[in-house]
């Protein structure tokens, strides 16, 4: 019967199509794993909530009044405060990193607070602009709140009992703009996209026509042959990081207050980082189509994602914290945003810098010896 035949045909096309399915990684890979990723990215992993805050106490002023504003602090839930003994070493705390901003209880808080109107002072970092204006907002409605509980325990409704003024400042992003935030990590984006993307597509099609087969026959050394295949990928992310200070520097007046040969050695780890990635995917795979999407999944999703670019790391669940201080590009990211807003604060930079040449030798010298062990 035709209908006969045709449910014959059609069902043997479907089970032709579903080992070929079966038989083929790549499409499982797009079609199950990149969806279950992409879930658990956005779903679980990123969160535009700022909490956990981290502020540190500078309490010149010990009197009851000074104590019952800090315990209003420490039972919210956006705040995780520690104390400093004084301004400059909550400033130096600041500079490297441990804390997000510092508030300032003046000696004559209590007095001013009796008088009827008391200052805090309230320094934040600023190179996230974004989240630095969301702690201002969130310190002034904790503040707010504080008032107006002291206010109903003195008994007084009208006016509301005494008042404390927030007296902000931002530090490392004057402008207040979250293009300073973003720009500097722009060039993470980049130098990934050309390192790891370009170089794992373009050295897996050579694998896949066999023009590198034919070179490692010759009396060239292998390794000579890969540095000369990624020297030129090198200089496109340098010419890439070149672009971004330029358009920095002259579109957006994003300052470099860092030393500019601290920016050129770290970017230069980086992409060593980053040819490192793509040569090991491409020697494994061998295919530019599965090199083009692990090198998605794997380098450039991540950095966009996990690395500091947009969402504060801070903010994630602590597992997804450690997957995300594994990827190297979460440590450029600090790296070249911190020499471009805050300066050359060197155990930070020295830190940084140690990371990523260590991966640089560990990546490049594997992605060496597979390419070595699958010609034997």
């Amino acid at each position: 019967m035709p209908s006969g035949g045709f449910l014959t045909r059609l069902l043997s096309l479907i089970r032709k199509e579903t080992r070929q399915l079966l038989r083929d990684r790549s499409n499982l890979l797009i079609g199950i794993g990149l969806p279950i990723i992409l879930i658990f990215i956005f779903g679980y992993g990123v969160s535009l909530d700022v909490r956990n805050i981290r502020l540190a106490l500078v309490l010149d002023d010990r009197s009851p009044a000074a104590s019952d504003f800090v315990s209003g602090l420490t039972l919210s839930r956006y705040f995780h405060p520690v104390h400093a003994d004084s301004v400059p070493v909550a400033e130096k705390l600041l500079h490297d990193g441990a804390i997000e901003g510092f508030v300032h209880l003046g000696s004559d808080f209590a007095r001013d607070l009796s008088a009827g109107q008391a200052q805090v002072q309230l320094v934040v970092s600023g190179t996230d602009a974004t989240r630095a204006g969301s702690i201002i907002n969130y310190f002034s409605e904790v503040v707010g709140q504080w008032s107006a509980k002291a206010a109903d325990r003195q008994g007084i409704s009208s006016p509301p009992g005494p008042r404390v003024e927030v007296v902000d400042r931002l530090w490392f992003n004057v402008a207040n703009t979250s293009t300073w935030f973003l720009v500097p990590g722009l060039i993470v984006l980049i130098m990934t996209l050309v390192g790891t993307f370009l170089t794992a597509m373009v050295m897996a099609r050579e694998w896949e026509r066999g023009t590198l087969e034919a070179l490692f026959v010759t009396p060239v050394r292998p390794t000579e042959i890969l540095l000369a295949k990624v020297t030129p990928y090198f200089c496109v992310g340098m010419l890439g990081l070149g672009l971004c200070i330029l358009a920095a520097r002259v579109l957006f007046d994003v300052p470099i207050v860092g030393a500019p040969l601290m920016v050129l050695i770290g970017a230069t780890l980086y992409m060593l980082v980053a040819l490192g990635i793509g040569l090991l995917i491409s020697a494994v795979t061998r295919n530019q189509f599965l090199a083009s999407q692990i090198a998605l999944l794997a380098s450039f999703l991540p950095a966009l994602m996990l690395s500091g670019f947009i969402f504060d790391i801070r903010n994630l669940p602590l597992a997804v914290q450690v997957i995300c201080h594994i990827l190297p590009a979460t440590y450029f990211m600090e790296l070249i945003r911190t020499l471009f807003l805050a300066g050359d604060f060197w155990p930070l930079i020295i830190k940084n810098c140690l990371i990523l040449a260590g991966y640089a030798v560990v990546l490049l010298g594997l992605a060496r010896f597979v390419t070595r062990k699958s010609l034997d």
